[in-house]
């Protein structure tokens, strides 16, 4: 017997603002019953679900996991574009010369992401 992943879920000191920005980073949505204020909060859409559950504490550390982005329907540096556009800080680049790399940003809460290249930057 196996198990399967339900959804990835995060600590967030505003649970559905959380999941209401990652639904807009994402093309998902925030679940049909949450609304501002709730202790949880669901972004649906993505191939994985994201659940976002208010915690008294702020974000202290590095994470020890952390999601990367893959852009379906434009380049690495217009969806790094596109999320900062959204809110995210600009973190750490890790872009070669050669095209090669990722950029890390942070979410509105400080939790790092990566935003990789798409498959058609990797495929040329």
């Amino acid at each position: 017997m196996t198990s399967s992943v339900s959804h990835l879920t995060f600590d967030a000191r505003d649970a559905f603002a959380q999941a209401t920005w990652w639904a807009e980073v994402l093309g998902g949505t925030v679940g049909q019953d949450d609304v501002a204020g709730d202790p949880e909060a669901q972004v649906v859409g993505p191939a994985t679900p994201l659940l976002f559950i208010n915690v008294p504490e702020p974000k202290s550390v590095k994470n020890r996991a952390h999601l990367d982005l893959q852009p379906e329907d434009r380049t690495r540096d217009e969806e790094v574009e596109r999320v900062m556009a959204l809110g995210a800080t600009f973190f750490d680049d890790q872009r070669q010369a050669d095209g090669s790399g990722w950029v890390v940003l942070t979410d509105p809460e400080g939790n790092e992401f990566c935003i990789l290249r798409s498959k058609a930057e990797r495929a040329s």
